[in-house]
């Protein structure tokens, strides 16, 4: 045990750096390293980053500014940064901050190992032929009810705001034997939860037996999975929507009624000049096809306001969707600009008039969110309880619906899946006790 080294890994922004800390922390165990919540312990740093918001960068230097003293004092520690500012600055980061160790990009973190050794050049940003999926260690270990798990990166689309293209690359899918082998073990190691990943996952097409296999085909398979019994999908984009995915959510049992369909605005002109490719219209039509499918299942999205030559009509367009969808929870950002991007070449709105616009579609978004929470007093759904409340005989996990439900239950156990009532609603939780 005198040879274990202990790693710290911090991870900013989404679900899938999240995944990409497991899977990074999972290719230095071999090397000896062990995660610590700690990082004045660590031998090892590394700062998971994402690119998307405007302050991004500012909080990975600021962290790496806290870190110094560490260094400071233990010049042995290694520092590395990883994920989407690492593709974006690469040695950039090592000249502003001397004292990195090593930057990789979200492409080649299985060659992580070899970077801590000192192998080759300490930035590795490259695109690599090989995936990395392929060269990962198999997962091991005991694990919670719920996981993660990539079965797609990457993005075609080319949102004039966003980043992802160039740090994530091209759309590309795991294949189909893959992604069931490692979703078998994450089952045969407790999870019962599986929340599929991509930037565009719904535009999934993995191959299987030479045939081409789209998202709904791939929950099929996954399905079939004794001891799997919730299955999720995000991020989508609403012109990846096959009719099978749609058809989906009302003949598998397994796919929860959930569904995160980022729309970013209500305006056909905004959304034009976004490169979004679909309409408000579209959008909607879409959505009540999902609802005829599974007329219980709860939307959320994402949305960015005080985008380049945004109006006051084009506002209020995105206020009437949102007033016409009635979503259960939403993502919101006043529009920041990202180098690189062909949004970032335009005049940028007033601060203030961004900053109202935010919170009048906020408080929005709010109210429907806590309709929506209210709406489930006294219904029954299923919770999965991922671990013990802050109160004695109290157990906390999500519904059906991805609520936080607080379950008064003295006997449950972390990974029950439990028919409960719900008994009271706040607007991000709701509290249930179990169906006798």
């Amino acid at each position: 045990m005198s040879d274990l080294k202990k790693l710290f890994i911090k991870t900013y922004g989404c679900q899938m750096n999240v995944y990409d800390s497991e899977r990074m922390a999972e290719a230095m165990a071999p090397e000896g390293y062990v995660v610590t919540e700690d990082a004045g312990e660590a031998d090892l740093v590394l700062l998971n980053t994402c690119h998307i918001r405007e302050k991004a960068g500012d909080k990975l230097y600021s962290d790496l500014g806290r870190l110094r003293p560490l260094k400071d004092a233990r010049p042995d520690l290694k520092i590395g940064v990883a994920g989407c500012i690492a593709q974006a600055e690469g040695a950039e980061i090592m000249r502003r901050v001397p004292m990195v160790d090593l930057v990789v990009g979200p492409q080649a973190y299985h060659r992580l190992p070899a970077l801590v050794r000192g192998a080759g050049d300490p930035v590795d940003t490259d695109f690599p032929v090989e995936s990395k999926f392929d060269l990962l260690p198999v997962r091991k270990g005991k694990r919670g009810p719920t996981a993660f798990l990539t079965v797609q990166e990457g993005c075609d689309k080319f949102c004039a705001f966003c980043v992802v293209p160039y740090t994530r690359g091209a759309e590309v899918s795991r294949p189909v034997d893959r992604v069931l082998a490692e979703a078998q073990g994450l089952v045969e190691r407790g999870v019962k939860d599986l929340t599929l990943l991509g930037q565009n996952v719904n535009a999934y097409h993995g191959q299987r037996d030479g045939a081409d296999v789209g998202l709904a085909q791939l929950i099929g398979a996954l399905a079939k999975i004794d001891g799997l019994e919730r299955l999720r999908y995000t991020t989508s984009h609403p012109n990846d929507m096959a009719d099978d995915l749609i058809e989906a959510h009302g003949t598998q049992p397994k796919l929860m009624p959930y569904l995160h369909l980022p729309v970013q605005s209500g305006s056909d002109r905004i959304l034009k000049a976004m490169n979004r490719k679909h309409t408000a219209e579209s959008y909607l039509r879409l959505i009540e096809r999902f609802r005829d499918a599974r007329p219980d299942i709860l939307l959320t999205s994402d949305f960015i306001v005080g985008f380049p030559g945004e109006t006051d009509a084009d506002f209020e367009a995105t206020l009437d969707l949102i007033r016409t969808v009635g979503f259960g929870m939403a993502y919101s950002f006043k529009y920041s600009a990202r180098p690189g991007t062909p949004a970032a070449e335009k005049p940028e709105l007033p601060a203030e008039v961004a900053d109202a616009r935010l919170q009048t579609l906020q408080a929005l978004i709010t109210k429907q969110q806590r309709a929506a929470q209210d709406a489930m007093v006294g219904r029954e759904c299923h919770v999965l309880y991922e671990k013990a409340g802050r109160m004695p005989g109290q157990m906390v996990g999500k519904s059906d619906h991805l609520m936080a439900v607080h379950v008064t239950d003295a006997t449950g156990q972390v990974g029950d899946l439990v028919r409960v009532k719900v008994t009271g609603a706040s607007t991000n939780s709701l509290a249930a006790v179990p169906v006798v």
